[in-house]
Parts: C-alpha cells; sequence; structure tokens
C-alpha cells in the first residue's frame, strides 16, 4: 500500500514538473509554437490516458469482481429478476461507454490543431440532435419500465399462502415480529412501549382504553430482536416500519430493499431459494450468514446496525417456532402456564364427607315404633 501511494504522488510530482517546464519552453521559443507542440503531447496523452484506462477498467473489474455479490446467485426468486436486469443495464451502459470514451480520446488526437487543414464549424446539426436524444430516450425507457415491473411485483399483494413477518427498525437494532396461532398481529401504541419488557408497545389492553373487552389478539405475538426465520421456497411478507428515524431495509443476498418509515408502514415480499446451510456451501464460507442491514443513515451508530435472516426448512421452523414464548409472557411473567404450579388436593373432601355422614348415621338411635 505504501509504495502503491508513493507511485501515485512521484507521477503526480513528474506531472508537475514537465507543465512547469512547457510553461518555460512557452517563454523562450514564443507562445503560438509553444502551444502546437502542447498540442502534440496533450494528444499523445490522451491515446496513453485512453490505454491505461481500459486496461485499469478490465484490471480492477477481474481484480475485485470476487469482492462483489455479482459472483453470487440471488438467494430469492425476485433477485434473480432483479440480476437479469442489472446484466441489461451494465451490458448496454458498458457499450455505450467504451464506444464514446474511444471515440473522445481518439478524436481530441486525430483532429489537433494542424497547419495542414482548417477547423469546420456548424452551431446545429437536427440529425445529430435527433439521433442522440431519441435513441437513449428509447434505451432508458426500456429499462425503467422493466425496472418499475419489477418493483410492482415485489410490492404488490403477496400470495395468501405467504409468511407475514414484522420488522421494525430502532437506531440501532432490528425487532421482527410473528403472529401468534389466531394469524393476527395484535395492536400497537408508541405510548406504551418500554425497552425492557415491550420494545414494540404492543396493546395488551382493549384499544379504546375502556376496560370494556380485553383485546387478546396480541397476547400470542412472538417477538424476536436481531434474528429474523424465514423458510425456504415460501413466500415471505415483511410489514416494515420504524420506531424513531427513517431508517432502510436492505437484504443485499436477496437483492431487495425498502424505507422504514416512522408511522407510515411499507410492505414487501419475496421467496428465499436457499437455506443457510446451502449458501454456505455455495459460498464455501462457513461462517456465511444472511445480513439485513440498514441502507439509511440513520446516527453515529448506522454502521453497526445489523441483523441476521436465518432461512431454514419448514421442518426446521416448526420446531424453532415450538419453542418460542410470546411476548406477553415476558411483560406478565406471572401469567405464564409454564411457571403456574398446579395445586395438589390433600385429600377428596366430597368422600371425607360422605364418611363422616355415614358415621353419624350410625350414631344416631333409632325412632320408636308408635
Amino acid at each position: 500500500m505504501i509504495f502503491v501511494i508513493t507511485v501515485v504522488i512521484l507521477v503526480f510530482l513528474i506531472i508537475f514538473q514537465i507543465a512547469k517546464a512547457s510553461e518555460y519552453v512557452a517563454v523562450l521559443k514564443g507562445e503560438d509554437r509553444a502551444r502546437k507542440e502542447n498540442n502534440k503531447i496533450n494528444g499523445f496523452f490522451m491515446i496513453a490516458f485512453l490505454i491505461a484506462g481500459l486496461i485499469g477498467v478490465y484490471w480492477c473489474n477481474t481484480l475485485l469482481i470476487d469482492k462483489t455479490l455479482l459472483v453470487h446467485p440471488s438467494a430469492s426468486l425476485q433477485g434473480e429478476k432483479v440480476d437479469s436486469m442489472l446484466l441489461v443495464t451494465l451490458t448496454i451502459t458498458g457499450i455505450v461507454f467504451v464506444i464514446t470514451q474511444i471515440a473522445l480520446f481518439w478524436f481530441a488526437f486525430k483532429y489537433q490543431e494542424s497547419e495542414k487543414r482548417k477547423p469546420f464549424y456548424f452551431p446545429h446539426n437536427n440529425t445529430m440532435e435527433i439521433i442522440w436524444t431519441v435513441i437513449p430516450a428509447i434505451a432508458l425507457t426500456v429499462l425503467v419500465v422493466i425496472g418499475l415491473r419489477n418493483w410492482f411485483s415485489f410490492t404488490s399483494d403477496a400470495p395468501k399462502d405467504a409468511m407475514v413477518v414484522e420488522v421494525t427498525g430502532k437506531q440501532f437494532g432490528w425487532i421482527f415480529r410473528y403472529p401468534g396461532e389466531d394469524g393476527v398481529f395484535g395492536k400497537k401504541y408508541f405510548r406504551m412501549i418500554d425497552p425492557a419488557t415491550n420494545s414494540l408497545g404492543l396493546n395488551w389492553r382493549d384499544s379504546s382504553g375502556i376496560n370494556v373487552k380485553d383485546d387478546i389478539s396480541a397476547h400470542d405475538d412472538i417477538v424476536q430482536e436481531q434474528t429474523m426465520y424465514a423458510v425456504k421456497n415460501k413466500p415471505l411478507k415483511l410489514i416494515i416500519g420504524s420506531r424513531d428515524v427513517v431508517h432502510d431495509v436492505g437484504l443485499s443476498w436477496f437483492r431487495l430493499k425498502m424505507d422504514a418509515v416512522p408511522g407510515t408502514p411499507t410492505t414487501l415480499w419475496f421467496t428465499p431459494i436457499y437455506t443457510t446451510k446451502e449458501m454456505k456451501e455455495k459460498t464455501g464460507n462457513p461462517n456465511f450468514v444472511y445480513e439485513i442491514s440498514c441502507d439509511q443513515m440513520c446516527g453515529n451508530s448506522h454502521y453497526s446496525m445489523k441483523g441476521i435472516i436465518e432461512v431454514v426448512s419448514q421442518a426446521e421452523y416448526d420446531e424453532w417456532m415450538a419453542k418460542q414464548k410470546p411476548a406477553y409472557y415476558g411483560a406478565f411473567p406471572e401469567k405464564d402456564p409454564a411457571t403456574i404450579k398446579p395445586v395438589t388436593p390433600v385429600g377428596d373432601s366430597t368422600k371425607a364427607v360422605a364418611v363422616k355422614v355415614n358415621q353419624n348415621e350410625k350414631q344416631l338411635p333409632k325412632k320408636a315404633k308408635i
């Protein structure tokens, strides 16, 4: 690294010295002659820079491609559409980039100032205007239409059999909520948030505040922090929100993202196609995890706002879910059936009373006959 920095500094100094020397030569030889010689030097540097730039682009791509997600498959069906869209975009823009850059630097070299020809100026050309306006407009319109089609598919209504998980961002972490056996999320109220016992502000009472009838739909909701579970090949709908500032749910391995806005729920759905174990094998990384990151600057510790998504089979998910306890029991442990000990009766009071009555009947004197 030190060697590279040293080389860059030396190249900069050499260019600076050449520029200063050119100024002194211009003074000695005359401005007109010096300008023509400078044009030849600049033309040569244009070609040199073009060649070095193209080699640099190719070298950087070869050197750094393994550090990107482009070499790894998308972990969701929807992400495969994003990858294909990205491939089309990179192909079109890449071809345009190479052609325009070669033309730019070659024209600067080829048509530099010369006494053998005169420059030709034209203020306007309708044909050229149409070509470089219409063709890019058509190409960009096609790309935008493809992007919008994919975007609407990700944010449209999820399949009816989709798993639903609520994702809430906070400074600086993630909270995940799963509906209980009733399949319904309980209501929330921000004034009921308690970081220790009720991180989402779940409303354990009736929504009206009048103790007429308790709303128990939140009593079986399961709340977890930092780690979310998903099932392979099963659609997953995310209901996304924030507890404080604007965050952004970044799902790079699934090629998706969505803003998390306070008070305005957003939705997104996708279908995972590889379990975490399978991705460890595909990537060759035994420590691989699906990461959920915050892609929106949200404060001083924004960089550390990361969570984990565990993609498992349906059987593994059912086993994990069976071990979870509703958040209600975390807030009210005394109501947890697992902590309530059954009262063992000392004896059967009914039999005791019956025996006592029978004994009393034996002790009673017989009535005299009249």
